[in-house]
Order: C-alpha cells, then sequence, then structure tokens
C-alpha cells in the first residue's frame, strides 16, 4: 500500500458515505460525517491494519465513533421533533441549493474527513512498533467515546423530562458543551496516536490540517449553540448563574464565552 493510494481510499469512501448530503443538505456534515469516519476505519483494516493490535484497536474505536454519532443524529432527527426543527433551521429550511455548490462542499468534506482519520493510517503504513503515543492516543480516543456518549444520553434524557429547560445536570454541571468537549479530545487522541509513526512534512501537514479543522468546526458549533441557548434562555436567572460560573468547552479553564470571539465563525 503506497501513501497515495492509501489517502485516495479514505478519501473515496468518505465521498460515498457523506454523498447523502445530496439529499439532505446537512448530512454533508453530520450523519455523514460519521458514516464517514466509521467507512474510514473500515478501510484502515481491509488496507492491512487487520495485521496489527494497535492498528485494530484504533480503526475499531473510528468505526465506534462514527456509528454511534451518525446513529445517534439519526435516531434524534427521526424521533425529536424539536431537533427536527433546528435541523430545518441548519439546512435553511430546505431551501433549494445549486448542485455545483452541493458539489464542491461534498468534495472539501470527503477532503477534511480524510485528514482526519489520517494519523491512524500513517501509523499503519509506517509499520513501526506499538509505540507509547500509540496507545495513549487509544486510551484519550476511548475516553473520549464515553464522554460524548454519556453527555448525549444525559441531555436527551434532561429534554425528554423538561423540553423547555437547559441542560446543566451530569456532565454539564463541570462544561456547558461536554459533547463538543469529548469531540475535540477524541481528535486530539487520533492525532496523538500518530505520533512516532508519522513522517515527512506531507504526512505531519495532513494530520495537522485536520485536526485544526475539526478544532475549529467544533469551537464554531459551540459559538453558534451559545447564541442559540442566549436566545431561548438569556431572560432565565437560573440560566444566567449557570452560566457565570460554568466554562462553555474546555473544563477547569475558566473560558465562559465565543459568542464575542471574532475569527470564530
Amino acid at each position: 500500500m503506497t501513501l497515495g493510494l492509501g489517502l485516495l481510499i479514505l478519501f473515496l469512501v468518505s465521498l460515498v458515505c457523506a454523498a447523502m448530503g445530496f439529499w439532505k443538505f446537512v448530512y454533508f456534515l453530520s450523519v455523514g460525517y460519521g458514516f464517514s469516519v466509521a467507512g474510514c476505519g473500515i478501510a484502515i483494516l481491509a488496507m492491512g491494519g487487520y495485521k496489527d493490535i494497535l492498528i485494530v484497536l484504533l480503526a475499531l474505536c473510528l468505526v465506534a465513533y462514527g456509528i454511534r454519532l451518525g446513529g445517534f443524529l439519526l435516531y434524534r432527527e427521526l424521533k425529536a421533533a424539536s431537533f427536527k426543527k433546528l435541523f430545518k433551521e441548519i439546512s435553511g429550511n430546505d431551501k433549494p441549493m445549486p448542485i455545483f455548490v452541493k458539489a464542491t462542499i461534498w468534495i472539501c468534506v470527503a477532503a477534511m474527513y480524510m485528514t482526519q482519520v489520517s494519523p491512524v493510517f500513517f501509523r499503519m503504513l509506517s509499520g513501526a512498533d506499538a509505540a507509547v503515543t500509540g496507545y495513549v492516543g487509544l486510551a484519550i480516543m476511548v475516553v473520549a467515546l464515553i464522554i460524548e456518549s454519556v453527555s448525549d444520553s444525559q441531555k436527551s434524557a434532561a429534554k425528554a423530562k423538561n423540553p423547555k429547560r437547559f441542560c446543566d445536570s451530569g456532565l454539564f454541571k463541570i462544561v456547558r458543551c461536554p459533547n463538543y468537549f469529548g469531540e475535540m479530545l477524541f481528535w486530539t487522541g487520533v492525532l496523538i496516536s500518530g505520533i512516532g509513526a508519522m513522517s515527512g512534512w506531507l504526512q505531519w501537514t495532513i494530520a495537522i490540517i485536520g485536526y485544526v479543522l475539526i478544532i475549529y468546526v467544533m469551537l464554531s458549533g459551540a459559538k453558534r449553540l451559545e447564541k442559540r441557548q442566549n436566545k431561548n434562555y438569556g431572560a432565565d436567572p437560573e440560566y444566567q448563574a449557570y452560566v457565570a460560573k460554568t466554562p462553555i468547552v474546555f473544563p477547569l479553564i475558566p473560558l465562559k464565552h465565543l459568542e464575542n470571539v471574532k475569527w470564530i465563525v
């Protein structure tokens, strides 16, 4: 397996899995995103990753991450009326979009997903012996998956109990966006897993581009959520007290707001 061929395969897998965005635009960045990551994990195993236990575990983490995220988003859209409304708002209420615009976005997101999973592929490609960084990255990915799963479950339970109230229970007592934190932690683990195996400026550039892009996307998502919550709960004294004492994304770091950070769109 060569570097170029492997990256091409990951890109094509991402294209196929993200293509559902042509049906619903928002799927390019939600359900299609999750399934693209899962598909890339399977592709890495098929390209030879099954021969190394560390690569198997890393790839299976990608698969678990993608299936959990894609399945959860799809289920929530189908079952939750409030989330259906939010999905329509994000996708511009299903307004028609020129096909060339959709195609451009499709190609760009598929390339991004390829870069995100690339550290695991680079470790497989290097054939390097299992390194401490590989297992450290794996451990971080597992912890992140748990954080994401628990936070999504806690928020769903809270909203089922009281749909009109913000969630401040469980992990949400520690940070206002634990699911976004879990996302960023997961991809930090992926990047760390490739350290010691990635070589040359090209591999490092691809991996870092993917990492920087997903961190930016998560911060942007947290900023949009903050604006939406301020609109919905801004007049609630309990919410204001909650915001005043609870970091928005990073636990133990006193960053309370992203709304006024201009470089995050």
